[in-house]
């Protein structure tokens, strides 16, 4: 196949891209109080993974925050915080806390506590949330669903900045000159904002000058650039200076066979996408739809490490990203595959994405 990405000029002004994964760490729900098992093997395999990514040169492991039983991450600040104990270069990143129905107060002294245990390797990646379970579970309305993050962000940032804290809040309770602690090992913690396709959202990052990551999870990607560009020229008008910090992120499995990936992927990506299309009144996803977002210029990054390299060089060249992160999913894929699709993304992809992006 020609390579994609000669027909694309890049457009971004990084040499090197970051790369890392990310996963909600899905599982098949155990429904027991005691001895879940199901559970307990998916904590594991995570801290397995993260080990993985180091060893194999990986810069980011990320792990997003869900309150569903079909998911074992409700708070992916413990496991980062397990796996910084067994690893020693790799960066920890939340993917995402949804700081809405969070308290940004004991976010901060979360990840400044990872930040020490890891020796300045943690980051917090935040966003409004896609799920909307922790609104009723943690006693917040919906209706507030934007007001919440953005009061939360900035008392967050606020944070971020000092030591001592005035704060002024109508959705959650002021702060009159308190301190915060731990302070983390680094300066400041990085703060990434996490979209999904919201044009304010994307807005709110350039004007705060934070680095954005978007989820590009089942539309054509070249629909996004709009935001990315959205992004950069805010930062432009803000008067930015500093470079920009951008992260795709998009599901990856890979195989050395193209089909065989495509078949052993299908089954647990259709599930899972079909089961959340049912509670959000999706139509219904086939194979054949499948297929065709697995092709050259769709989201889906399944197929041999070729092809994988092809996609993302292709995908520089419309957004310019700094960073890419994979993201996992299990179902009942053989853990042995899963590990081996993240050690040929990073071998095989990542290692060859960055040579082509150092030469051109």
């Amino acid at each position: 196949m020609k390579l994609i990405a000669e027909r694309f000029s890049f457009r971004g002004i990084f040499a090197v891209m970051e790369f890392g994964i990310s996963t909600f760490g899905e599982i098949v729900p155990d429904r027991v109080s005691g001895h879940a098992s199901n559970s307990h093997e998916r904590m594991k395999q995570l801290i397995e993974l993260a080990i993985m990514a180091d060893r194999n040169g990986l810069d980011v492991f990320a792990l997003g925050e869900h309150h569903r039983n079909d998911f074992v991450s409700s708070s992916p600040q413990m496991i980062l915080a397990a796996a910084s104990s067994v690893t020693k270069n790799i960066k920890f990143s939340s993917a995402v806390i949804v700081l809405s129905s969070s308290d940004p107060v004991r976010v901060f002294e979360e990840f400044a506590t990872l930040d020490l245990l890891s020796s300045g390797r943690a980051e917090i990646m935040v966003g409004r949330g896609s799920f909307i379970e922790s609104f009723p579970l943690f006693g917040y309305d919906l209706k507030d669903y934007d007001e919440l993050f953005t009061e939360k962000l900035s008392l967050l940032l606020e944070i971020n900045q000092k030591e001592f804290v005035t704060w002024q809040g109508k959705l959650r309770a002021s702060i009159d000159n308190l301190g915060v602690y731990p302070r983390p090992f680094q300066t400041k913690l990085p703060v990434w904002i996490a979209v999904g396709g919201t044009p304010e959202s994307v807005v709110r990052a350039g004007n705060l000058d934070l680095p954005l990551t978007i989820a590009i999870l089942g539309s054509d990607p070249s629909r996004f650039t709009t935001l990315t560009e959205l992004y950069k020229s805010t930062r432009e008008k803000m008067g930015y200076k500093t470079p920009y910090h951008l992260c795709i992120n998009e599901h990856v499995y890979i195989s050395d066979d193209s089909k065989k990936a495509r078949d052993e992927y299908w089954p647990v990506y259709g599930r899972m996408m079909n089961k959340i299309g049912r509670e959000r009144g999706w139509s219904p996803m086939n194979r054949a739809q499948f297929d065709f977002l697995c092709e050259p210029e769709g989201p889906l990054m399944v197929g041999t490490p070729v092809e994988i390299v092809e996609k993302l060089i292709y995908q520089y060249g419309l957004f310019g990203n700094t960073r890419f992160l994979a993201q996992i999913i299990f179902g009942d894929i053989p853990f042995e595959k899963v590990a081996n699709s993240v050690k040929l993304f990073a071998k095989e992809v990542a290692q060859k994405v960055n040579e082509h992006l150092r030469k051109n």
